[in-house]
């Protein structure tokens, strides 16, 4: 079997593993092809693995960092929403991001005001719209200058996922 073939055969059974299991596993599908094709090339295995730790390590990274960021514009819509809301007021907060899957809506209801000796701030419940699904979750919102950022400490609920790595 050529190199080129062994390379294309292990490229075809990631990409099948990936698309089955979703983000979570995408260091890993991405450092085995790495190493298999590696150690094929190299006839080395230890240069192989060395490379596949070395590729999940950085692609690990890099979702992580992308997830951050998603979750991060999410956070930020909301908080620009309560940021323009009364106490008592309810409006909607909607994000658009670059991936699809991690766009986001649902409603703001601002339940109080209050004041620190750093900021004004607001605490309000949110909803996250999943199709016909609403969930409901409570957080913090100050205001810094201009912009109202989110001010609870994350990751509050389940659904942030690896905000917290």
């Amino acid at each position: 079997m050529s190199v080129a073939r062994a390379v294309a055969y292990v490229a075809v059974l990631c990409a099948a593993g990936v698309s089955l299991s979703g983000c979570g596993s995408v260091g890993a599908a991405s450092g085995a092809l790495a190493g298999a094709a590696t150690g094929l090339v190299t006839a080395n295995p230890a240069v192989g693995i060395g490379v596949g730790i070395a590729v999940q390590a950085a692609t690990d990274e890099a979702v992580i960092r992308t997830m951050r960021q998603l979750h991060e514009n999410q956070q930020n819509a909301i908080a620009r929403t309560v940021g323009r809301l009364a106490v008592g007021e309810v409006g909607p907060w909607h994000v658009s991001n670059t991936l699809p899957l991690e766009n986001g809506e649902g409603e703001v209801r601002v339940t109080r005001a209050y004041s620190t000796p750093l900021a004004l701030c607001k605490e309000f419940a949110f909803s996250m719209k999943d199709g016909a699904q609403e969930s409901w979750y409570f957080a913090n919102a100050c205001q810094q200058g201009q912009y109202w950022k989110w001010a609870s400490a994350e990751p509050a609920v389940e659904r942030w996922g690896n905000l917290q790595q």
